[in-house]
């Protein structure tokens, strides 16, 4: 096992990483940007409400994402094991 081999599959999983949580990451900073731009419209400066909203479309997204992102944790652990014979010899 050399030195690129190691790096590819670092590689892998950092897209998957990226790939897994990028959903769930875009759909705080909408809700984020479209709860900072009312509180500046309204000038209401309460600290809860930056925070309620994301944690709601976040679990709402977990909802709807979270199949996908767990089939797609699945495959990559799924063929990790699968070339475990790869890694270790």
């Amino acid at each position: 096992m050399d030195s690129q081999f190691v790096i590819s599959i670092a590689e892998q999983g950092i897209y998957t990483v990226l790939v897994v949580c990028g959903p769930l990451l875009l759909l705080a900073l909408v809700v984020g940007l479209v709860v900072s731009i009312f509180q500046a419209t309204t000038q209401i400066q309460e600290q809860t409400l930056a925070f309620i909203p994301k944690i709601v479309a976040v679990l709402v997204g977990i909802v709807f994402f979270g199949p996908w992102m767990l089939s797609r944790m699945v495959a990559f652990t799924y063929d990790i094991f699968a070339n475990l014979h790869k890694y270790v010899g």
